[in-house]
């Protein structure tokens, strides 16, 4: 029963749009960022992975603030201050964001000066202060400042000759304060030094100097403690570090450009310095210098955050690779490669048998590489076609897709060049794989490519056949071994056909086309979802169990809401796993009292899209690329696929739902007021989720 044919009375649908009802998206995600936070200062958790959640959360607010805070101060600025579902207008929402950040940096500072410094030095691992240096450290970090640091170093003294320089987004910089005058006689009272790029932001001491096994400094502390001979002659006041971040959303006119690649190369020159949004600063800089960076920056003083301790705590990521302590990291693990390939002469061969599940990372990623590998050697193939959004820098996948071209077969790749911060290595991507005869395309213009897809077409006794991958996931080894995703390999008929017409629709210009077994969107998954919710909410009303499991990114798109919301009201179950930001609000009485939602921040980075219809008895289980948000399922291409085979379907509900809905380790669970807690394990046995498919599925 689709939307169009069902008409909710007009009380029911006015009630559906009360703010009331709607948790805010940017609080929610900082109530995210919080959950990992507190990753970082769980005692279960190994230190060195504390301090990676740590460093994780700063890399988190970077990224709200390029996105999020840039795009809300863009809407005050034009006056489109229009209120979300929440019924909280953007520069209201501005205010509120300010606090509660404000908030959560006091405890990131908190999490690292009162817990996992002395965690570390207690475990040998110190990060030294310049107060506490000897003669023999004091002196090799002078050598190394004179021939290592001073070499690149260009003080830019601010007078009416020198304005205030642009500064880098997110470039470490100290401002100094002077006394005294040059050698032209010049008064000198304020200068800028950047930190150079080229040098590592982290030093580890050398055992010659060393007091014990790891003993690192900050490159800043070594510039600020011998900022005197930048500048001799005068009197150092004060060294003082700052950073500021800016907007990093692309601004390309999509209906004004003759071509997106040219377009996009300009943006992400100017993105470098445009518009800034967070000024952070030592919180030993006074009171009057901060005010004058940030009026530099043309932000206010609300928009200043002070840092007790490095200004930039991710860059102390850079000790973990450093660290020779496997004691303080997760246990390496091996994932498995399920038996049907390895007892296959080829990955065609066993994809032949029977649909072949993958649940990352804790099975190999090397079955979907060695696809595109052997279709690129093998004679009987004959195309390849293949979606990227994210795949590293160094992908061997790419260099198969390279192969493939080079032996004359007919390779097409849509690259999605505006996937956030990937955009300058996807555009050297498509460069490498167009020089190499790839038939690279962009998708279609105002709709992301976020599908993940893999088609190759093969010759098999005298008859083409089509062999699919199909995930939740990047082509990505990396993120591959950290994110939890499905991928479904199939050579199912209808799925091969589907895809063929998708990469058709792709790379050509054509009709709106029908699907037998995929959901697409911007056409028909928004609809084929609410149809869905719809059917389980009618089931209920007739007497039948309504059930719906769903776990996903993120929960935003209000149309969806609505639905579960109707859903709910009708007697239907709902279980919602949602990672990070979720505008439901569960739990309300006569409205969603139905709906649980809870949230897994473990050691995986949770990334897995899974629809679960109940379906009368006869269960509808869906992967997707696709969160329920908006821009996926309007204003992006993506897919969701079936899992037909029902062993498969039913290791997808155990591995991917069951578990995660009696997780008590890792587990947070939503409450009506938009917080979260974490699930009370007492008297119960503790289980997570993770744990345990690393357990069953990983050697």
């Amino acid at each position: 029963m689709s939307k169009s044919k069902r008409k909710i009375d007009e009380d029911t649908a006015l009630l559906l749009k009360d703010p009331a009802l709607y948790l805010n998206r940017e609080l929610s995600q900082l109530e995210f960022n919080s959950r990992v936070l507190a990753q970082a200062t769980d005692l279960r958790v190994p230190l060195l992975e504390r301090l990676r959640y740590l460093c994780i959360t700063s890399s988190n607010l970077d990224e709200f603030f390029e996105v999020r805070v840039a795009t809300l101060r863009a809407q005050v600025r034009i006056g489109a201050n229009k209120p979300g579902p929440d019924g909280i207008a953007a520069f209201d929402l501005l205010g509120q964001i300010r606090t509660r950040v404000q908030t959560l940096v006091k405890a990131q500072y908190a999490c690292w000066n009162q817990e996992l410094l002395p965690a570390l030095e207690r475990e040998g691992i110190r990060f030294l202060p310049r107060d506490v240096w000897n003669a023999k450290q004091r002196k090799w970090l002078h050598h190394y400042f004179m021939h290592e640091l001073l070499p690149v170093l260009n003080p830019h003294g601010l007078d009416p000759a020198h304005p205030f320089p642009r500064i880098l987004n997110k470039a470490l910089n100290f401002i100094v304060l002077l006394k005294g005058t040059d050698a032209f006689g010049r008064e000198g009272n304020m200068a800028l030094v950047r930190a150079p790029r080229s040098l590592p932001r982290i030093i580890r001491l050398p055992k010659e100097v060393s007091d014990g096994p790891y003993d690192f400094l900050f490159l800043g502390s070594v510039l600020q403690a011998f900022l005197d001979e930048l500048f001799p002659g005068m009197t150092v006041k004060g060294g003082y570090p700052f950073r500021v971040t800016r907007d990093a959303e692309l601004d390309v006119d999509e209906d004004d450009m003759e071509n997106l690649a040219s377009a996009l190369r300009e943006e992400l020159l100017e993105r470098r310095f445009a518009e800034a949004v967070r000024l952070e600063i030592t919180d030993a800089c006074p009171k009057t210098t901060a005010q004058f960076l940030a009026s530099e920056f043309k932000l206010t003083e609300n928009e200043i955050f002070r840092a007790n301790g490095p200004v930039n705590l991710n860059r102390v990521i850079a000790v973990y690779e450093q660290i020779d302590r496997p004691d303080l990291k997760f246990p390496p693990f091996l994932p498995k490669t399920p038996a049907v390939i390895l007892q296959s002469s080829t990955i065609f061969d066993a994809i032949s048998k029977g649909d072949v599940l993958l649940h990352h990372p804790f099975e190999s990623f090397n079955p979907v590489q060695e696809l595109v590998r052997q279709a690129s050697l093998d004679p009987d193939v004959l195309a390849i076609k293949q979606t990227l959004y994210r795949t590293g820098r160094t992908s061997p996948m790419v260099n198969h897709l390279v192969a493939a071209a080079r032996a004359g077969k007919d390779v097409m790749v849509v690259i999605e060049l505006r996937a956030r911060f990937d955009e300058e290595a996807n555009l050297s991507l498509a460069d490498r794989l167009q020089e190499a005869g790839v038939q690279v395309v962009h998708g279609v213009v105002g709709y992301k490519t976020h599908a993940k897809m893999l088609l190759v077409v093969r010759r098999e006794n005298g008859k083409l056949k089509r062999y699919v991958h199909l995930s939740t996931g990047n082509y990505h080894v990396g993120t591959a071994s950290v994110y939890t995703d499905f991928g479904l390999m199939s050579c199912d008929k209808d799925l091969g056909e589907d895809m063929h017409k998708l990469f058709q629709q792709l790379s050509g210009l054509g009709p709106v086309i029908r699907l037998k077994q995929l959901l697409q969107s911007p056409f028909s998954l928004h609809d084929g979802v609410i149809e869905r919710i719809e059917n389980e909410a009618e089931f209920a009303r007739q007497g039948k169990p309504g059930r719906i499991i769903a776990k996903m990114n993120a929960l935003q798109e209000v149309g969806v809401i609505q639905s579960l919301y109707e859903a709910s009201m009708a007697g239907v179950q709902i279980d919602l796993i949602i990672r990070g930001q979720c505008l439901l609000r569960p739990g309300l009485p006569g409205i969603s009292e139905n709906i649980r939602v809870r949230s897994i921040v473990g050691r995986f980075l949770e990334h897995s899209r899974i629809y679960y219809f109940g379906n009368d008895g006869n269960p509808e289980t869906y992967l997707s690329s696709a969160d329920w948000m908006d821009r996926n399922l309007l204003r992006r291409i993506e897919v969701a696929f079936p899992v037909l085979n029902v062993d498969l379907a039913k290791r997808v509900f155990n591995e991917g739902l069951e578990s995660y809905l009696v997780d008590n380790t890792f587990a947070w669970v939503l409450s009506s007021n938009g917080s979260y807690a974490r699930v009370d394990v007492e008297g119960q046995m503790p289980h997570s989720a993770q744990a345990n498919l690393l357990a069953r599925l990983c050697f």
